[in-house]
């Protein structure tokens, strides 16, 4: 079975769904506006009131190609940021190396139009170090960070179970964790036994009990959308849910 996330077609919607401008990602003024610049509202909802020592570690798993990590460079001193797809990540580090890319988008049928994706002004790329890697089997010598970000991540997990009772040896004590997902649990990606979602309860529900080290923050429903071409829109909305790592007693 082919990886949707090496495809070109892919690649040219999370281009645009990272770095694109607002009126290219939603062109429509009765669409919804506010759906636009998702990697942009997860950095400021896990950031939210939260002071980083000037040595801030960051962790993301599952960046794509990569807007959220840039935007952690701005408030942390090292991001590691890592996704499963090559393709993402070879953008990412183009992106990090030349400060744009040209890419296309579709427009209807055959026709296309060229946009450029840009690293946000203001960033500090030199502070993030992409690689491709996979969240359920992440190298040992990783150690602990003050933020850990995993945006949209855990219904494309086949094991979400043995992720969530992993990712507290990744967190700092009181450093935070930012878990976003719109729970679109799918075969494709999980099997259904390992769904979050079981016994009438909702994903929502089922998450404190996989994450007993840690204390709830907040809870936020975040809005995204992922053009497919300039009349055809993914609308989901992602829950986030902001999380703080127990101290030991």
């Amino acid at each position: 079975m082919s990886d949707f996330y090496e495809s070109d077609q892919a690649l040219s919607e999370y281009l645009l769904f990272h770095y694109g401008d607002p009126d290219l990602q939603m062109p429509w003024t009765h669409g919804p506006l506010a759906a636009t610049d998702f990697p942009v509202r997860c950095v400021e909802t896990a950031l939210d009131s939260y002071p980083l020592p000037a040595d801030a570690r960051a962790l993301e798993l599952g960046c794509a190609v990569g807007r959220a990590a840039f935007e952690l460079s701005r408030s942390c001193a090292r991001i590691i940021a890592l996704d499963r797809s090559a393709a993402f990540i070879a953008a990412a580090r183009r992106l990090q190396s030349h400060g744009r890319i040209d890419f296309t988008i579709p427009v209807e049928g055959p026709l296309t139009q060229r946009t450029t994706a840009r690293t946000p002004v203001g960033s500090f790329p030199e502070r993030i170090q992409f690689e491709v890697g996979d969240a359920l089997h992440l190298p040992a010598d990783l150690g602990t960070f003050d933020l850990v970000l995993a945006a949209n991540l855990l219904d494309r997990l086949p094991d979400p179970v043995r992720f969530l009772s992993n990712v507290e040896s990744l967190v700092k004590p009181e450093g935070r964790l930012l878990l976003t997902s719109p729970y679109t649990w799918l075969e494709t990606y999980t099997p259904r036994p390992s769904w979050l979602c079981a016994d009438g309860r909702r994903t929502s529900e089922v998450l404190h009990s996989l994450l007993p080290g840690f204390r709830l923050l907040r809870r936020v429903d975040l809005p995204f959308v992922i053009r497919e071409h300039a009349r055809k829109f993914q609308w989901s909305v992602a829950e986030a849910t902001l999380w703080q790592r127990c101290s030991p007693a």
